[in-house]
């Protein structure tokens, strides 16, 4: 049975495989009206659904009120739900009527966790009865646009609004001269004539139907004249007259009151008709020389005077010729044109026949030089030939790798931690059977790596990367920290992001030395799969390599960005497998000491004990809507600006360490600054969306060119986005270049709930502020730290602590009031699990407190429990 009467209800959740089990809604509430008093009905309808049942206005609605539509699973035999339904009436919405809108929520129950339907609104509906802007009747001309303003009364739901021609509703879609806009008025782009007539604004919704008074659109036409006529003929055939042209005012002809044509229909003008000439011949001219033809020839023009004005052109012919007679005829021998012909024709024969000669030499001669060219050329292009390889076994290729029997060999260089020389050496290590690292053999001369990245770290990535277990590993080696440890333990940490691993004395076996490493994936390079309210609270972590062999649980600390608050989260830590799958190996709040993996949540870390390395991450499942991420706004300008405009960029991002640092080096490589500290916000799981907005420019000097009032973020992306940051630019324009001063207020809310406020006041030109102040993780020492330095309690104090408190005193001055007055009793059930309590506490102080740590409060911890090891913490580094 489900108690309806609590506001949170805990829910297991399977692994993403099982997500089909889950409720899924076949139909959601969906937003009603009330009218006048009828009650409305809300319907929701779920399956698989054991259970269905509404929240309105956070409240759960009583059972009773519910009408249940029950079935049984043909299936199992078990009872479902198929639909539920719940009326509300108009004394319901009233109650909170002005406060806010009445809603209604549908939550459906299965067997595996809970679905939430969307939000349902009730509202009582109404429509006033006076228009608030009413049509006004106007006089226009042809063609011109008419615009008739109507704004209808006020309702619930907001009022229809449709437009009358005398009494037939219009159609912008058939009739494309009509607009209505999306403030409701009506557009007619270019009147007509037939657009003269009554207009109405109706308004309508689910109660009831206004019209307004009717609007009386008159369209008249001004007159406008013809084109004018052609002249006419002179009125005179020959000498002076008169001629004229008409217009009449029918372009168009005045209607409904339009004026007339202004001006006169008739123009007449003087003319001058010239008299018509007939043309007469010129005088022949003379005889031409008598022709081979024997004959002789002459011409006259009709040029004495051209013919003009209609006159005549001239009558007989203009070329004359006569055959020539005696001496005067050129007589020529016969045939002496026919040999000049055949002349030309044998030169040309004969031009040809040469010059096809010498191309037939010239083409023989290059053919033979091209045949020894050929003959040599093969040296040439022996090594150009196209080849083509064909893998033997080529289907081996899609056969996937064994990871039982795979077994990979790396090398490592060591070096000595208290001198200054360099030993080098080549130490093997064998990884089979999944990546486990076999210890380096008993009598090595080779110490312990001393923390330093004195080997290349991009090589080591390489190697890492090459493994079949490591392919998705990073090879960004500015988040990826790795040491050489023995039984003595140490430290690795990712600088500026808040990850580290700490390796406790004892939890390597004595005679085995492993390298191991510390790396943070980006989100976008590993998909985390993520189902419902699901969102991811701390950076993905590996660790490694997994499979060494470790007696004592190492601790892994990493941020995390939820409010710390377990009532509202289901939080669960995940860790993939050798297959790549995501596992749940712990549920916050309901750990087993048995399990290898145990987990303190603190205010913005994690702390996570785990005997196996691999790779992690922190998952939180919302369950309410008061379940709330810390986001982390940071604002960033360009550091330098040249022009009018000035870029204003807003992350919002995870409340982690490792993203923070990732936006900065991306900003420094942009060549962004500062220009504010960083604030936080709760962004809860409200489905509302996150607004950002600019506010008190001196509009003198500035303004923005955002067009809308603000800019969004959609709720999802944040909550279940696969982006580690999200970001908004403001562009503003300064209006002159001397300007540099900027004062303004940058808001961003979530809708509906919690805002932060920037108030910048700054110089454009200025200094940019310093980001390296918010790097919290400014360790000198170096990224990996092995053996005692990597401890704030010295080793034998230790064990002398470890030896006094593990064993159980009838007075309780032991172990259990160590964790007390650490206020770390909440965990006595997994420190009395282990074989040294005291260890695993002091191993967490040390996770705790490697920066901030204080021996001598430690010690006086020590001599309120009454121990006298207290003392030995006074002894100098040297004495010990």
């Amino acid at each position: 049975p489900i108690d309806i009467g609590t506001e949170h209800v805990a829910t297991a959740t399977l692994p993403a495989s099982f997500n089909d089990l889950l409720p899924h809604f076949l139909v959601e509430p969906d937003d009603e009206y009330i009218v006048k008093n009828k009650p409305v009905t809300l319907t929701c309808r779920s399956t698989p659904a054991t259970q269905i049942y509404f929240k309105c206005n956070g409240e759960w609605v009583h059972q009773d009120d519910h009408l249940i539509d029950r079935t049984v699973d043909p299936a199992t035999g078990k009872p479902i739900i198929r639909s539920v339904k719940i009326d509300i009436s108009r004394q319901q919405v009233e109650k909170i009527f002005g406060l806010d809108d009445y809603w209604c929520q549908c939550v459906a129950w299965s067997t595996t966790g809970t679905q939430k339907s969307q939000k349902a609104y009730v509202r009582i509906a109404y429509l006033r009865k006076n228009f608030e802007e009413e049509p006004i009747g106007k006089e226009v001309s042809l063609n011109q646009e008419v615009l008739l303003r109507c704004h209808p009364p006020e309702g619930v739901p907001a009022a229809e609004v449709e437009w009358q021609r005398n009494e037939h509703v219009i159609d912008p879609v058939s009739e494309p001269n009509f607009l209505v806009t999306a403030d409701r008025n009506l557009i007619i782009k270019q009147a007509r004539l037939a657009d003269t007539a009554n207009y109405t604004c109706v308004a309508k919704n689910i109660v009831a139907r206004r019209r307004s008074s009717p609007a009386t659109v008159l369209v008249y036409v001004n007159g406008g004249w013809s084109t004018w006529t052609t002249w006419s003929a002179c009125s005179s055939v020959c000498g002076r007259g008169w001629q004229r042209r008409s217009r009449s005012c029918t372009n168009p002809t005045p209607l409904n009151g339009g004026m007339a044509c202004d001006g006169q229909n008739v123009q007449k003008s003087a003319c001058t008709a010239t008299c018509p000439v007939d043309g007469g011949w010129s005088d022949w001219s003379n005889w031409s020389e008598c022709g081979v033809d024997c004959s002789m020839w002459r011409s006259r023009e009709c040029t004495q005077p051209s013919p003009g004005t209609g006159g005549k052109d001239c009558q007989g012919i203009d070329l004359q010729s006569l055959n020539c007679t005696s001496q005067q005829c050129l007589q020529t021998a016969s045939g002496v044109e026919d040999v000049a012909l055949y002349v030309g024709i044998v030169a040309v024969a004969l031009c040809l026949t040469l010059i096809l000669i010498v191309v037939v030499l010239v083409y023989r001669r290059k053919k033979e030089g091209l045949d020894a060219d050929v003959a040599d050329s093969s040296i040439l292009t022996t090594g150009f030939q196209p080849m083509g390889i064909k893998p033997k076994n080529s289907h081996l290729l899609t056969i996937q790798p064994d990871l039982t029997t795979t077994t990979t060999s790396y090398q490592g260089t060591l070096h000595s931690r208290h001198d200054g020389t360099t030993h080098t050496g080549t130490a093997k290590f064998s990884m089979t059977n999944g990546p486990l690292l076999d210890p380096l053999p008993n009598g090595s001369h080779h110490t312990l790596h001393n923390g330093k990245m004195t080997s290349d770290p991009a090589e080591f990535m390489t190697r890492l990367s090459n493994q079949t277990y490591f392919k998705t590993l990073p090879r960004d080696v500015a988040n990826t920290s790795y040491g050489t440890f023995n039984f003595l333990g140490g430290r690795l940490t990712i600088p500026n992001t808040g990850i580290s691993l700490l390796i406790p004395p004892e939890a390597i076996p004595r005679g085995k030395i492993y390298e191991i490493y510390l790396t943070a994936q980006r989100k976008e390079d590993l998909r985390l799969p993520l189902a419902g309210c699901q969102t991811l609270l701390s950076p993905i972590v590996s660790c490694g390599p997994p499979g060494v062999v470790l007696t004592r649980p190492t601790i892994l600390s990493m941020d995390h960005c939820s409010d710390a608050c377990p009532e509202n989260w289901a939080i669960r830590l995940k860790k993939q497998n050798y297959e790549g799958v995501w596992e749940d190996v712990l549920m916050m709040g309901e750990e087993l000491i048995s399990e290898p993996y145990y987990c303190q949540l603190e205010a913005e870390t994690c702390r996570v004990f785990s005997e196996q390395l691999g790779r992690f991450s922190l998952v939180g499942e919302s369950l309410n809507m008061s379940a709330a991420k810390r986001l982390r706004l940071v604002l960033f300008s360009d550091a330098y600006c040249s022009t009018l405009e000035y870029n204003i960029r807003v992350y919002c991002m995870d409340d982690t360490q490792d993203v923070f640092k990732e936006v900065m080096q991306m900003e420094r490589q942009l060549g962004g600054r500062l220009i504010d500290e960083p604030h936080v916000l709760l962004f809860k799981d409200s489905y509302h969306n996150l607004r950002l907005s600019i506010h008190d420019m001196p509009q003198a000097h500035w303004r923005s060119k955002l067009l809308a009032g603000y800019q969004e973020i959609p709720f999802y992306h944040i909550w279940n986005g696969s982006q580690r940051f999200l970001h908004c630019t403001f562009t503003l324009e300064r209006l002159n270049l001397s300007t540099c001063e900027l004062t303004c207020q940058l808001c961003v809310w979530q809708v509906e709930g919690e805002g932060q406020s920037f108030s910048l006041d700054f110089n454009i030109d200025s200094r940019p502020l310093d980001p390296e102040f918010l790097l919290m993780d400014n360790n000198p020492s170096g990224s990996a730290l092995a053996g005692p330095s990597a401890f704030q309690i010295p080793y034998l104090i230790r064990q002398k602590i470890c030896s006094s408190l593990d064993t159980p005193c009838p007075n309780g001055a032991d172990w259990r009031l160590l964790a007390q007055r650490l206020k770390l009793d909440r965990h006595m059930s997994f420190f009395a699990s282990k074989a040294s309590p005291t260890s695993v506490i002091l191993d967490l102080w040390e996770a705790q407190h490697f920066h901030s740590g204080n021996l001598n409060q430690l010690a006086t911890v020590m001599a309120d429990i009454g121990k006298q090891e207290a003392m030995i913490f006074l002894v100098s580094d040297g004495e010990c």
